[in-house]
């Protein structure tokens, strides 16, 4: 796919998640949260909720994996800042790794954003807590899928062995699957907070993909 699909495929998935931010906000909007908390969606989030319940093993499993992604964007971050040091010059660090720089700065900005402006709230007051936490999107799973999925076409570049990259690939893909499925069976989010979540990161990895490209085709040059 070329640069200007992904760039395309980003707009779309970016459109989907404004259009699912509108609907959550203004449809079906009704006080079924701890505390009375307003969701948007109410039947189709609660309907889903209630036949999956809570699953705290689950909670913790995808807490774990999330811990593996950071572990996973520290790395790479690493291995950019040894570039740096070595060439004497943050222009002379590798493109895809400054690209990569690029889309950690923006899942941080997007991570604070969604704090700050409130969408939805937790389905149940997590322990520890007084009170419901803002849920929407979920920002857990926004992380897992990003710095996962970022680093699957950057493994093959790294990367000697082809046994071992297909290994590493598989397994990225493996995290973000299990933490996709697992964080919305875990019962700590809401169905449109996971979906959020899928279109944020569909719309930065593609934005990412685009970049990549990019780099080849200057290096083709």
């Amino acid at each position: 796919m070329n640069q200007k699909k992904y760039v395309f495929t980003a707009g779309i998935s970016g459109l989907l998640f404004a259009v699912l931010i509108v609907l959550v906000k203004t449809v079906d909007v009704q006080a079924i949260g701890p505390e009375e908390t307003r969701i948007g969606l109410s039947h189709l989030n609660r309907f889903v909720f209630e036949q999956i319940g809570v699953h705290t093993l689950w909670y913790a499993i995808t807490d774990w994996l999330g811990v593996a992604a950071i572990g996973t964007a520290l790395l790479f971050a690493m291995a950019g800042l040894v570039q740096w040091v070595k060439r004497r010059s943050i222009l002379q660090v590798d493109r895809e790794l400054l690209a990569l720089g690029v889309l950690y700065l923006i899942l941080i900005g997007l991570y604070v954003l969604f704090e700050l402006a409130v969408v939805n709230h937790r389905p149940i007051i997590m322990p520890g807590s007084s009170r419901p936490e803002v849920s929407f999107p979920s920002s857990h799973t926004m992380l897992v899928c990003v710095i996962m999925g970022s680093a699957i076409p950057l493994v093959g570049k790294y990367g000697k062995r082809k046994t071992l990259c297909a290994v590493l690939r598989a397994i990225c893909a493996a995290i973000i699957a299990i933490t996709v499925v697992g964080r919305l069976i875990s019962g700590v989010h809401w169905l449109t907070d996971i979906l959020g979540g899928i279109l944020l990161s569909i719309m930065l990895l593609n934005l990412y993909a685009a970049m990549l490209e990019r780099i080849k085709n200057d290096e083709r040059k």
